[in-house]
């Protein structure tokens, strides 16, 4: 039975250990990356294929005669043509859960490095800015506390409520968003109420139609001066044009994000180009730590063992479709 990974160094540095994969199918073909040319010969003979990022297309499903399932090495899983795996009756499955403490541990980086300005005083160190200074402690950039500060919440899954934990925990008070035009449930606060009234606000509900640019120049204008955003989740739930003019012109205090609408971004990219000094940008690697990465290959082999041996696995998509 073969089983080929199409873009294994989306989620390797060589640190991984691949014995759950082999022992639920055998043999592996792990490619480094896949072009969109290579998918189809590459996946022609294959019982079982895993994506993380590359496209899994119509043509190339169609071509491959002996394929049985395909598993995505992600919980989003829109680079497979669903219409196409239905056709052919081939289950998808992806993986759910895994980056949990990692993505948690990120939120929490970016909100304290907006808090303390840790890369402002870095910066101040490597200029001798302290070397200089007449005091035993420059204070040159406002230093605040998370308690006492108000956070919220926009998407109340499993991270958003894995976030709410720590944050109670920093001695914040946290308001959990309601949907957008919605009235609020029991527990929730109507999401323009939570923007008017945060100190931080992260962002962890999944891109769709419906969220697409969620956070635009009115919802912007709706935070205090003084706010923060933190975005972990998708870049195109923020419109970016209307992120930076906001930073920019101190609309906001100031924003972290580790997720741009086009990953990785080319030399033009408009947030790098024009990124401000109240803007924290990492490279998508709130979900990649080391632990995280294993458990998703770990959960990935437990949806193939699963799916042979007929028992539920994380299916999103194909006929009787069984969810876990």
């Amino acid at each position: 039975m073969r089983a080929v990974f199409l873009d294994f160094g989306s989620v390797t540095r060589g640190d991984m250990d691949c014995a759950a994969l082999e022992r639920a199918v055998s043999p592996w073909q792990y490619y480094h990356d896949s072009s969109e040319q290579e998918v189809q010969e590459r996946i022609r003979t294959a019982e079982v294929i895993v994506s993380n990022k590359v496209f899994i297309d119509r043509a190339a499903i169609v071509a491959a005669k002996h394929l049985k399932l395909i598993c995505v090495a992600a919980t989003g899983y829109n680079n497979v043509d669903f219409a196409a795996a239905g056709e052919c009756n081939i289950p998808v499955c992806n993986v759910r859960g895994y980056a949990t403490p990692s993505v948690v541990q990120h939120v929490f980086m970016l909100m304290l490095n907006l808090a303390r300005h840790f890369v402002d005083y870095q910066e101040l160190m490597e200029r001798g800015g302290w070397q200089a200074s007449q005091f035993f402690c420059p204070l040159d950039f406002d230093i605040q506390e998370l308690s006492g500060k108000t956070l919220g919440i926009i998407g109340f899954g499993e991270l958003g409520k894995a976030v709410a934990n720590v944050a109670h925990a920093f001695g914040m008070q946290v308001l959990i968003a309601e949907h957008k035009g919605k009235p609020p449930r029991s527990g929730r606060t109507a999401f323009d109420d939570v923007l008017r009234r945060v100190d931080f606000v992260t962002l962890h509900c999944p891109l769709s139609r419906e969220t697409q640019h969620l956070i635009s120049r009115r919802e912007l204008d709706l935070l205090k001066p003084s706010a923060y955003l933190i975005n972990t989740a998708r870049g195109g739930l923020v419109n970016e044009v209307d992120l930076l003019q906001s930073l920019s012109n101190g609309r906001i205090a100031g924003a972290a994000i580790d997720v741009i609408q086009e990953e990785p971004p080319n030399k033009d990219n408009l947030i790098l180009r024009q990124q401000p000094g109240n803007l924290i940008v990492t490279p998508h690697i709130a979900w990649a730590s080391r632990e995280s990465r294993q458990r998703l290959l770990d959960q990935l082999a437990g949806n193939i063992e699963n799916f042979f041996q007929d028992k539920p696995f994380n299916q999103v998509a194909g006929s009787d479709s069984k969810v876990i």
